[in-house]
């Protein structure tokens, strides 16, 4: 009797999550962080040029037609539709990282009977993001200065192992008309905790942790249509690399632990705004 493929993968999943959980230490290294800054160079140009081709505006509006028609057909279905995405530099290459590994991905939902006004104020109620994202334990807005925020937010992301995060976080909002909304968000800090609720509760020197999420950066895009709201978030982050020999049995399941938290997170916006405005729902 042949063995299931994931079966096959347990014992090299073990062996990466024993690594993870500090049999061997990461330490984010100064190559590692020049090429997350290109690499974010490189996106960023990519998205500032889109948020300008009007008529088009979210990224998923760049898509082929076949890989358009079956992105429409989940948001239709009220579901979220999430595609893997790559920077590459000018000349169409990869962008290798060494020690480490960037996570790009985009996804999008529909809310219906919502309001692009609306929708921005509640998602720029930072003191209570805790009330409605599983990710988050504490929240907390910490300045505003016109569009741009200081954020400070105490994450969980769990997938077999539980982590806790401290981190602090700026976004800035551009409103480009009545009906089209984007925001830039970047991760200032992210430190690692160490047994987290306990009195012996401390944070885990910065890059120098078990290398789950060294940055972070969110760029987000909102379009009222349709009596309703688009919601579109492009989600880099980076972590650390996966031990020698072991990348093509669990690649997968690393790539799924920031796409399922991009996933959580628009669902949980769509569920979130659409509960705050209740009554203005149930009168319509």
């Amino acid at each position: 009797m042949s063995s299931s493929p994931q079966l096959l993968r347990a014992p090299f999943l073990a062996v990466y999550l024993l690594a993870m959980q500090g049999a061997f230490a990461a330490q984010l290294r100064p190559a590692t962080v020049q090429t997350w800054d290109e690499y974010i160079r490189l996106t960023e140009k990519r998205v500032a040029a889109e948020l300008s081709a009007s008529p088009k505006f979210l990224a998923t509006d760049f898509l082929s037609i076949g890989e358009a028609r079956p992105a429409r057909a989940l948001l239709k279905s009220g579901k979220v539709f999430i595609r893997r995405l790559e920077t590459r530099d000018e000349n169409r290459r990869e962008v290798p990282v060494d020690r480490g590994m960037i996570h790009h991905w985009v996804g999008v939902i529909f809310v219906p009977h919502m309001t692009l006004d609306f929708l921005i104020r509640w998602v720029q109620d930072y003191d209570h993001h805790a009330r409605y994202f599983n990710e988050v334990e504490k929240s907390k807005l910490i300045s505003r200065d016109g569009n741009t925020f200081k954020i400070y937010l105490r994450l969980r992301r769990k997938k077999v192992v539980t982590v806790i995060y401290n981190s602090d976080h700026t976004a800035i909002y551009r409103t480009h008309d009545r009906h089209h909304v984007s925001s830039r968000s970047f991760a200032t800090r992210i430190a690692e905790v160490d047994d987290p609720g306990s009195p012996a509760e401390k944070e885990k020197p910065v890059g120098n942790d078990r290398g789950f999420l060294w940055r972070l950066n969110s760029y987000w895009r909102f379009v009222e249509q349709d009596g309703g709201v688009m919601v579109e978030c492009e989600s880099v982050s980076l972590s650390r690399s996966i031990p020698a020999g072991l990348g093509w049995m669990i690649r997968d399941f690393v790539e799924s632990i920031p796409r399922e938290s991009l996933e959580n997170t628009l669902t949980a916006i769509r569920d979130g705004s659409q509960q705050a405005r209740g009554p203005e729902i149930e009168a319509r």
